[in-house]
This record gives structure tokens, sequence and C-alpha cells, in this order.
């Protein structure tokens, strides 16, 4: 008797071109299976595509490394049936007599025929629809079962124009799948259109009766105190009598690892009639006060389970279900100020900073590590929405997971890009795609498969265009609110006036999530669906301060640059690869960059823009070679993308109500609008994100030079002082300014005090300003902020000799480990000179959030690291660790970087790598991904600053950090 459940088949498989397997279906299913990954087959990637296949099996080169990806033939050229495959793998599954088995594929890409022991089925067109077949009565209950699938491409794949463009010539617009896949300003072609099994494939056995796709809802009452759960499924009986059903329904929540506390457990009975499909909805379940999911910065993300079992008469267990479930409530509207659209979770307003989102792996390579360290990083960023761009991917349930997990609201937009359906050049599909019904059913499962997660915020109908007429209002339709989150219907009626049926918003598609025709519609960029978003190039830092920057309230796309690391462009390009851009200059005096041709294949965003920005790059003098350029342009990356979303903070609520950059990754080895590359190592700008976006945060406006404190929280800040130290090249102090008894409103952003060195006697041209907004009650630092400046009309290019000064670093570390993951916890200290003890410069005793996202600058006490000396530091907001008792004052290790300057370490990099005693030369030894606290930091004499490191190591691996920095050039082993 077979486990009642589900089982994943993501092993194991094989797969072949089809026009190299001369045997039919049937055949390889009952008389001729393959072998084993013998030619033609090979080892197949599942869930992946068939270019993910080839490239596993180095069949072809790597599409994402320098130029390879022009010498794999593009399916324009080649055919459908060049990237059509079969797919082959076996099973076993016992099964007893009256239990039932599903053959479920959760997407595959474009549509297919299965063949299971010669028996065979259709799945018919559309990427992104889930697929469920009974195969009970095929199934061989004590043997080995063969499965074969025969994987077709999309229908109009479509052409690349030599001059590439967005979307190619936007035939793939015509099906409903994904459309980056023909290029984009960002994005060279996939060469097989992502055809292939891209998503989970399961078998699910049950017994007489299976759950299908229940829908969890809270509707909240006095002000979020009384909660009520409502759960409607819909229950299939398979068998040919009627079923006597108990239906339980169970929610707990995790007190402790391991120990669960059971908060209901209802159970009804019901009798279904053969062969019947009913829906069937819970009593409410009554909460009085659960513990609500916030967004990341505004709380805990708790997540309760609920889970969801039927038992039969006579047969015992039949089905389970379960999903982790937020009580939240997410509500939007335009906002008569800024005319922007104004989220509010759980009665909250929340300013909205974030980022667009395209993919994963432009080969579809979806794994769970990998969204983990995706989402991760957007919540380290501080990050609150992430939007699913229309070219890309109805995103995945473990996408939703994590998102669920780290507190990011989704934004998910369905199948329609501009630039594909109707104001593409030329006009391109002005009816979208050919099959609407397709489009429909397609949505509707997508809802289906998404609607219970807390996450997921807002669906939108397209980017930068509407769907057609008819798809847009059967989605309107479909996705009406539930007057509990509309507060009147159509008609006007409240909710007493429905009747009982309609009073259940379970019952319901959705009903609780606001649907929007398209990303510049209603509240986003003009509202009105004009090109509205952007722009997507530099910017003088300075200009996303002032007024005329941006005219309308949310934008839901700005971008820029988005160089890597030296170490990622030797990783993913040949030598040629490596040359730096030519500094053409134009007679109006402007530079002009000049990529080499693999940067620009790679979508190479320029650091200059003639006529309107001087190179940025240039700005810290000529750069040498390709380390040199790196480097400076990730001094680049953190001033541009700080400055961008505190400009947007700036004018938090009076002007704006939220920004999404473009973009915050890469689905392949682009050199554009990202924060961390396709090997997910971080830029500068990460952390430049990561500083701007603190929920509470001190900040230098940079167009009028007044210092500001942002406070997004839903609490006042109470006596609270700033402290404004200006350093200088030679590592004196020149200006030093304290603000006390200072009180900063809830979601406000508050100019305190203009910093006036500038206006000084002899200000130097260049020159480092440190603020910290910190309790006055304990000195505990709730925000610091690290700039280097230049004076109006200047530039940085004194740094340049600054790079020979040798300032001494003290660093201690101590290392716990947990399998095979590593955290290490750092203390720096710029030991060049001993902190002056008036002062709070060398004072980071960080106040801790209260792990879950959100602070008590009220009751908290600064957090002490027993690493510390004297006048120690403490752990950096999010950090929680603890030494224990037991190993306090043992297995520390100290490192000296000896140097006998004094003066601001500047621009310190921590990696980490794989030790090894030899080494190729540009071989890439870094483990990734890590996950820093903070890096790319600057330290001013005496200052310390606590860093947390974390990561995993893969087998057989000893890592070892590193340590360089501005004034050292070098990587040097701190551990």
């Amino acid at each position: 008797m077979a486990e009642i459940g589900k089982t994943k088949l993501d092993s194991g498989w094989l797969a072949a071109r089809s026009t190299d397997i001369q045997l039919t279906g049937t055949q390889l299913t009952t008389t001729h299976p393959p072998a084993g990954p013998t030619s033609p087959w090979m080892e197949a990637v599942v869930p992946g595509t068939v270019l993910a296949t080839l490239v596993k099996n180095k069949l072809v080169p790597d599409p994402f490394y320098g130029l390879e990806n022009e010498s794999i033939l593009d399916i324009a050229d080649a055919g459908r049936e060049y990237y059509t495959f079969w797919f082959f793998r076996t099973f076993h599954c016992n099964l007893s007599g009256n239990q039932h088995v599903d053959l479920n594929f959760r997407a595959i890409n474009y549509y297919a025929e299965v063949y299971l022991n010669g028996h065979k089925m259709v799945l018919p067109e559309g990427m992104f629809r889930r697929h469920s077949l009974d195969v009970t009565d095929v199934l061989h209950p004590d043997k080995q079962n063969l499965l074969a699938v025969l994987v077709h491409p999309p229908n109009h794949p479509g052409t690349i124009p030599p001059e590439g463009g967005q979307g190619g010539d936007h035939e793939i617009g015509k099906d409903i799948a994904a459309q980056y896949v023909e290029g984009w300003d960002w994005m060279a072609p996939i060469r097989d259109r992502n055809t292939g099994i891209w998503d989970e494939v399961s078998i699910s056995v049950t017994g007489p009766v299976k759950i299908v796709d229940p829908h969890l809802v809270a509707s909240f009452f006095d002000n979020y105190k009384r909660v009520y759960l409502h759960t409607t499924t819909e229950l299939e009986n398979r068998s040919s009598w009627v079923a006597d059903c108990a239906l339980n329904i169970q929610v707990s929540t995790e007190l402790e690892e391991g120990i669960c506390l059971v908060e209901h457990l209802q159970t009804q009975h019901l009798s279904i009639s053969p062969s019947t499909r009913v829906q069937y909805s819970f009593p409410e379940l009554f909460f009085y006060k659960p513990n609500l999911w916030w967004p990341n910065g505004m709380g805990k993300q708790s997540l309760y389970n609920v889970s969801i079992t039927v038992d039969v008469k006579g047969h015992g267990e039949s089905d389970s279900w379960s999903h982790p479930f937020g009580f939240r409530k997410i509500e939007s509207h335009i906002d008569n100020a800024t005319s922007g659209r104004l989220f509010k979770v759980n009665g909250q307003p929340i300013f909205i900073r974030g980022g667009n989102w395209i993919l994963s792996d432009g080969l579809l390579r979806l794994s769970k590590k990998r969204y983990k360290a995706d989402i991760k990083f957007h919540a380290d960023m501080n990050f609150n929405m992430i939007r699913c761009w229309g070219g890309g991917l109805a995103e995945r349930p473990e996408f939703y997971d994590y998102c669920d997990i780290y507190g990011l609201l989704v934004w998910q937009e369905f199948w329609i890009t501009g630039d594909c359906d109707g104001r593409g050049i030329p006009v391109s599909n002005p009816d979208g795609p050919l099959d609407h019904q397709l489009f429909l059913l397609c949505a509707r499962d997508t809802v289906k498969l998404l609607r219970n997660h807390p996450s997921l915020a807002l669906w939108v109908g397209g980017n930068e265009q509407t769907p057609p007429h008819d798809i847009n209002m059967a989605l309107k339709y479909d996705l009406r609110l539930h007057p509990d989150f509309a507060k009147l219907d159509e008609n006007g009626q409240s909710i007493e006036d429905l009747s009982p049926i309609l009073r259940d918003p379970s019952q319901y598609l959705d009903g609780t999530r606001i649907y929007i025709q398209g990303s510049m519609w209603d509240g986003f960029a003009n509202g009105k669906g004009d090109f509205t978003d952007g722009p997507y190039e530099i910017q003088n830092p300075e200009s996303f301060f002032k007024d005329d920057f941006y005219k309308y309230g949310f934008n839901p796309e700005v971008g820029s640059v988005g160089m890597p690391v030296a170490a990622t462009i030797r990783a993913t390009m040949p030598p040629e690869g490596w040359q730096i851009p030519l500094f053409k200059k134009l007679p109006n005096g402007y530079i002009e960059e000049v990529p080499n041709p693999i940067w620009e294949y790679h979508k190479y965003i320029p650091y200059s823009k003639p006529s309107l920005v001087h190179d940025q790059v240039l700005m810290y003098g000529t750069p040498k070679d390709l380390d040199d350029f790196c480097r400076k342009a990730q001094l680049v990356n953190y001033i541009q993308y700080r400055a961008l979303l505190e400009g947007w903070t700036s004018r938090m609520w009076s002007k704006y109500t939220g920004v999404l950059i473009w973009k915050t990754q890469n689905p392949w080895t682009g050199l554009r609008g990202q924060f961390y590359d396709h090997l997910l190592d971080q830029t500068a700008g990460f952390y430049g994100c990561r500083s701007a976006a603190e929920p509470i945060h001190v900040q230098l406006n940079l167009a009028t030079y007044f210092i500001e404190v942002v406070n997004t929280t839903s609490e006042k800040l109470s006596n609270v002082g700033i402290e404004a130290s200006v350093w200088d090249l030679e590592g004196t102090c020149p200006y030093y300014k304290v603000s006390d008894k200072l009180s900063v409103p809830p979601k406000k952003t508050v100019p305190i005090i203009e910093m006036k060195y500038p206006k000084s006697k002899n200000p130097k041209a260049v020159y480092f300003l440190l603020l910290k907004l910190y309790n006055m009650s304990n000195n505990g630092i709730l925000s610091r902020n690290f700039y280097w400046l230049h004076l109006s009309g200047g530039d940085y290019k004194l740094l340049e000799p600054y790079r020979s000064k040798k300032i001494p670093l003290k660093i201690t570390s101590k290392v716990s480990i947990t399998g095979s993951t590593y955290e290490i916890q750092m203390h720096v200290q710029n030991t060049s000179k001993k902190p002056d003890s008036l002062s709070l410069i060398y004072k980071n005793n960080f106040i801790a959030r209260n792990g879950d996202g959100d602070y008590d600058t009220t009751a908290a006490e600064p957090v002490h690291c027993r690493m510390e000396e004297k006048h120690g530091v403490g752990v950096f907001q999010r950090i929680c660790s603890r030494f224990s008792k037991e190993a306090e004052g043992a297995g520390l290790k100290v490192v000296q970087m000896n140097g006998a300057d004094v003066g601001v370490a500047f621009f310190l990099h921590f990696s980490v790598h794989a030790s090894k005693k030899e080494h190729k030369a540009g071989e890439d030894t870094r483990i990734l991904p890590v996950h820093y606290s903070d890096n790319y930091f600057s330290l001013v004499p005496g200052e310390t600053m606590p860093i947390t490191i974390t990561f995993e190591v893969p087998p057989g691996v000893t890592p070892r950090v590193t340590l360089n920095g501005w004034n050292n050039h070098s990587d040097y082993t701190v551990y």
C-alpha cells in the first residue's frame, strides 16, 4: 500500500532529441525503453529546459559565457523539431485496491504527449498551467513504471532581428509563454525559448476522495483583535460509491523548533456522491489577537500551518493538504496628496522600496536553494516589495514560500508586455495572445496556485500595457474584491446585505487582492498608461533629491548601472572580455564609453551620459585595468543606488508613495541593473540600498545638504540624537556636530539641520562624512551612514593618492559551524588612532531589532558582544547571535593588518574563498552565495564595526575569508 501524499520525480531523467529517436512513445514505455545515458540519450535537467540539458551534457557551450550564445543554433534557424525532446524516467508505486494515483506536471513549455506503460495522454498548450493526469488504471502497482514525455516548443518562437530589440520580432506574444526569451535590452535570446519540463513533476497518491485547491482567507474586525479564518475546498469523489467523509482542519503554530501549539481542530461530516466534485466551505474559525504577518521592516513574518485531511468511512485517510498561512490584510488606494498608489498592511501605511524581478535563471534551473538566496538577498537590502515583471514568469510556489518567510510583498503580473502586445516597434499583436480563453485558463490556474501566500499583494494585467479588452474585463470580474476588502460592492451594498454564500470570501477566486490592469495605470507612473516610468541610465546622485527628477507618486521602474566585481568578469568572459571601456572625449567635454564587444553583448550600461552626466568612474581617476575599473565602479554603484532610494525616501508621503528599481538581478551574466550578479556575488549597490532602505535611517539630502531622519515605523522616535563628523584625507576631524533631544514622528522624514562643512572656511576638496542616529538614553546606534563627498563642481581624484596610505586594522573573529553552514562574527577596528572617549564615534553599539524586523527604540538596550574590548561594540541590527557563556573569551582569532598612517579605512570588502594550495591564474575560488551583515564599509580612526558572515561550504572545502579595501588593494586572509 502506497503512502498517501506526493512524491517528486526530480531526478533520474533522461532526454534525447526527438529526431534522433526512431521509436514511438508506446515502444519507449513498453518494449524498448532507453538503457541509460548512452547516445542519443543523455542525463536530463528536470525541472529545467532542453537548453539546460544540452549545457549540462556539454553538447552546447554555456550560453551565458562570453559570446558563446552566438554559437548555439536558434530555434528560428534550426526549426522547432530541433528543440523537440523526449524525456524519460522510471518509477515505482505500490497501490492498494481503493487508492488512486495522479501524475502531476506543475508546468511544461509548451505542450506535450505523455506515455505511461504504453498509454498515451496529452498535456495541452500553455506555459503557465498545471496538469494532473489520473493514471490509476495504467499504473503497474507492483513493478516498474515507464514514463516518456515528448515536449514541443512554443508554436510561435519567432525570429531574432539583427538589431535585437525588445522581444525580438514579438511573435512569442501570440503564445501564453514567457516573452523575454526572444531577447530584450538586458537579455540575449534564449535559443530554445525555454522549451522543456520546467517545473515540478510528481505523483500523488490518494484514497477515493481527493482535496483540490483549498482557499484560505482571513477577515479582520475590531482593529485586528477579532479575526476569522475562512476555508473553502473542492473535494472529488473518484469512487463509484457514496463516500461518507470526516473532513478535518487544523491550525497550528510553531512555538519553538519541533514544538507546535494547535490553535484550532475542527471536524465536519459530509457525504459525496459517486464520481462527483463538490465545493465545501468550513464554518469560520475564530482567533483572538493572532500573531500578524508583516512585511520586511514592519514586524515579524508570523506563519501558521493550516492542514486539511479527509477520512473516508471504511477506508481511513484519503488525502491531506497543508500550507503556511499568514494573517494579514493588504489594502491600497490612490493617495490624494501624491496621486500615487498607497499600500497599507494591517492598517499601517507602508512606503514601498523594492525592485523588479525577471526570473532566477534564464535556463529555468530553478531550485529552493537558489530561491532562498535570491529572496534573502532582497530582504537583506531592506526591500519590502518585488515586482514579477510580465515578460517573465508567474513565479513558483517556492519563490513565494521564501517571500512569505522573509517578508517581501509580491506584485505578480500576467504575461502581457507593451513590446509584444500592441505597443512595440513595429506594433505587434494588438489583440494579444491568439487564444484568449487559454490565457484566462492559465491566469485562473495561476491564481489558485498562489493565492494562499501572504506575500502576494496584487495582480497586474501586464507590463506597460493592459491585456486585450475581453481578457482585461474577465480578469477584473474574476479578481473582484470581496466586500470585506472592498468596503462596498459595485452596487453599494454592505456586507450585511449579501447572501450567506457570498459573505464567505474563500468562495471567491481570490477576493482579497486588488487587480490593476497595467503597470502604468491606476496610481502607478502617471496612472494613464503613458510611458512615464524610468529613466534607466546613470544619474548625478543629487538629481534624485530634486523636485523635477520624477513627477509622479509611484515609479514602477527606475534603473541604472550594474557592473559586477572583476572576479565575475573573469569567471564569465574570456580574456578579450577583460578589456575596460575606451573613454572617448566628445566636443562638448563629456565622455562616451566604448565597451568591448563582449560587454556590449552582455548589455553593459555606461557610467556616463553625454550631455547630462559626466563619467562617474572617471571622477576617481582613469582606471588602469579591470580590477581598478571594477573597484571604482563599485564606488559609483554604492553612491548611485543609495542616492536613488534616499532621494525617494526624502519625499516619503509628500511626493512619493513608492519606487521599484529596475532591476535587482539578471537571469544571466548581464552587465546592467543588478545588485548581485548571476553567480550570486553582491555589488556595492546592494549595500547602498541596504543602508538607504533601513526602517529608521539618517541621511544627507544631496540637494540641500540638510541631514534628515527617516522613520518608516509606526512608533515615534523620542530622545534621539544625531552625531555628524567630517574626516579629511589627513585623518583629522575638522567638523563635529551633535544634535540632541530630537523627536521624529512615525511614518515621517524630517529635515533636522544643515551640514555646513562645505560653507566653512577652507573646506577640503574631498572629505568623508559619518552620520549616526542614536538613542540618547544609552548611546545605542539606530542608524549609521558613511559618505564620501567632494565640493561642488569637483571630483574624487584626490582619493587616488589616498590609496597609498596604509591604515592599520585589527580583525577579531569567532566562528560557529553547524553542518556545512559557517557563521563568522567579525569585529574590524581601525587602530590608526585611539577612540575619543568624549565622543560617540567609536561606539557602534547598534540597537538590535526584535528578531522580527522591527525596532523597540524605547526599551532597547544596545547589544554588546563578548568579543568587545573596554569600549566594545555591539551586534549589528538584525544579528541576534550571542556567544555562549562557556565560550566566553575562547576561540577568538585576532589578525593585525599593519600600517603607519592615520585616517579613514576606506571601502573595506570581505570575500569568502575556497582554500587551495594551487590554483590556475584567473580561477574563480569564491564561495557563493555569502550573506554579509554589511560590506563595502569604511571606518574612521578608532571606530569598530561588527560584521556577521554566513555561508554554506561545499563538501571537502575549507573556507578562507579575505579583506581588501581602498587602502588594502590585495586580499588579506583574516580567517
